[in-house]
C-alpha cells in the first residue's frame, strides 16, 4: 500500500467518524492539553524511529486536514458561514480564559482581532513543548477558516507562540 492510499484511507475514516463535539463539551484549551500529553511522547518515539522532522511534518499535515474538516463541521454547528457566525464560534477557543482578544474591526466583510494573551502558548511552555505549539495549535487556523468558509482568507503575521507580543488575526471575505 502506498503513502497516498494510506492518507486516503485515513481521510475516509475521518469522514465516517461521529461528529466531533469535544470543543463544546470540554473547551479547546483542555482538549489541546490532552492531545499534547499524548502526542508529544508519540512524536518523540516516532521521531527517533523515523526522523523527527518528517514525523512532525506528517503530524502537521494531518492536523491541518482535521482542522479543515472541523471548520466545515463548525459552520454547520454555528448555522452559517458568515464572519459573524465565525466570530460567535470564538467562544470555544476563549473558554476558560484561554485567549484574551481585542477586536480591531468587525463588519460583514472583515473580522480582525489581536490575541493579547494566549494560554495555549503558556500550556505548551509549561509542558516543555513550546516548539510544537505552532504545529499543534497555530497551524490549524488557516485550514479551519478554509473549511468554515472557503471565501474567507486569514492573514496573520505574528503569534505569541513564536515570541511576538500578540497575535494579529485578520479575516477578510474575498471580493
Amino acid at each position: 500500500m502506498t503513502g497516498t492510499s494510506d492518507t486516503q484511507d485515513q481521510t475516509e475514516k475521518m469522514r465516517r467518524a461521529p461528529e466531533d463535539n469535544l470543543n463544546a463539551k470540554i473547551g479547546v484549551l483542555t482538549r489541546r492539553e490532552v492531545e499534547a500529553r499524548i502526542l508529544a511522547p508519540m512524536l518523540d518515539a516516532m521521531g527517533e524511529a523515523f526522523g523527527r522532522e518528517r514525523v512532525v511534518q506528517v503530524m502537521r499535515d494531518t492536523i491541518t486536514r482535521i482542522a479543515r474538516k472541523q471548520g466545515s463541521e463548525l459552520a454547520g454547528h454555528m448555522g452559517g458561514i458568515t464572519l459573524q457566525h465565525f466570530a460567535e464560534s470564538l467562544k470555544h477557543w476563549t473558554r476558560d480564559d484561554a485567549l484574551e482578544i481585542d477586536v480591531v474591526e468587525q463588519t460583514e466583510e472583515v473580522f480582525s482581532f489581536n490575541v493579547t494573551r494566549c494560554r495555549y502558548a503558556e500550556l505548551y511552555e509549561k509542558l516543555g513543548i513550546r516548539e510544537l505549539g505552532t504545529a499543534l495549535s497555530c497551524a490549524r487556523d488557516y485550514a479551519l477558516i478554509e473549511g468554515f468558509n472557503p471565501d474567507v482568507t486569514l492573514k496573520r503575521t505574528r503569534t505569541i507562540m513564536e515570541g511576538a507580543p500578540h497575535c494579529d488575526f485578520r479575516y477578510c471575505l474575498k471580493k
